[in-house]
């Protein structure tokens, strides 16, 4: 999931929120929606490669 915030930035988070605290994780901050993208791509391919 990726979100604006105020500052301009997007920020990545986790699908699903953590089981203990109810909230997604945080999985970086970037300039671009199209590098939180990239990113987000790179998670999800490792994660199916590893």
């Amino acid at each position: 999931m990726i979100r604006k915030l105020k500052s301009g930035k997007y920020r990545l988070y986790s699908r699903n929120p953590d089981k203990k605290t109810h909230k997604r994780r945080n999985l970086g901050t970037f300039d671009t929606l199209e590098a939180a993208k990239n990113h987000e791509r790179e998670i999800q391919y490792f994660k199916q490669h590893s």
